[in-house]
């Protein structure tokens, strides 16, 4: 059981560092967050080292508009 925690906990700092790369956490070009941002940064994230191998995870979600 401890291994497996350790694999996970790696599996998602190398994920964080993905996405870190990829400047997902830029203040300056995140200021205004769209669901389909935080998407994609937490798929990169839970993609972990999948994304060194080819993966792009990408989210494109549409949240509906209030009626007037």
């Amino acid at each position: 059981m401890r291994i497996l925690t350790v694999v996970l906990v790696v599996w998602l700092l190398i994920g964080v560092l993905a996405a870190g790369q990829r400047g997902y956490f830029d203040s300056d070009k995140n200021s205004d967050v769209s669901c389909s941002d935080a998407g994609t940064v937490a798929v990169t994230i839970v993609a972990g080292p999948l994304n060194y191998i080819g993966a792009n995870p990408k989210v494109d979600c549409k949240v509906p508009e209030p009626s007037k």
